[in-house]
C-alpha cells in the first residue's frame, strides 16, 4: 500500500501540481527535516519553491477548537494546527495521506463544523489519488 501511495504521489506530482499554488505550512518544514540527511535536503528543495502558510494566531486558537470539540484527539495537535493554518490561510485543498485523522470521512465532518463555529472555511481534506485528474 505504501509503495501504491508513493507511486499516485508521483503521478499528482508530475500531472497536477502545476494547476495549484502549492503551500505548506512551518509544520511541513519540520517534518520535512527528519531522517536521512540528504532525503531531508532534497525534501528542503522542493518545499522551498512553496508558499510558506502563517502561524497566525486565529489558526493557533482555531487548531484548539479542534481539540477541545474532540474535533481531532489530543494525539492529533499537530493535524489541528496542519488543518488550522491551511483553513485560516484560505487554502482550497489539504492533501494528505494521514487517513486516521484528516482524510478520514468521519473526522471531515467534525473539523468542517468546528471551521463553522469559528467562521472561516475548511479546506477540502483529501488525499492525492482523490485530486487526480485524468
Amino acid at each position: 500500500m505504501i509503495a501504491a501511495h508513493q507511486q499516485i504521489t508521483r503521478d499528482w506530482w508530475k500531472d497536477c501540481r502545476g494547476r495549484y499554488e502549492l503551500c505548506i505550512s512551518q509544520l511541513v518544514r519540520q517534518e520535512a527535516t527528519a531522517g536521512d540527511a540528504q532525503a531531508a535536503r532534497e525534501r528542503l528543495e522542493i518545499l522551498d519553491s512553496m508558499t510558506l502558510l502563517p502561524t497566525s494566531e486565529e489558526a493557533l486558537e482555531l487548531a484548539e477548537v479542534f481539540l477541545d470539540t474532540a474535533a481531532l484527539p489530543a494525539k492529533a495537535a499537530a493535524d489541528a494546527l496542519h488543518v488550522a493554518v491551511a483553513a485560516e490561510s484560505g487554502v482550497d485543498y489539504l492533501l494528505t495521506w494521514n487517513c486516521r485523522h484528516l482524510a478520514n470521512a468521519a473526522m471531515r465532518t467534525r473539523i468542517e463544523e468546528a471551521c463553522e463555529i469559528r467562521g472561516c472555511k475548511c479546506p477540502i481534506i483529501c488525499t492525492p489519488e482523490e485530486l487526480l485528474e485524468t
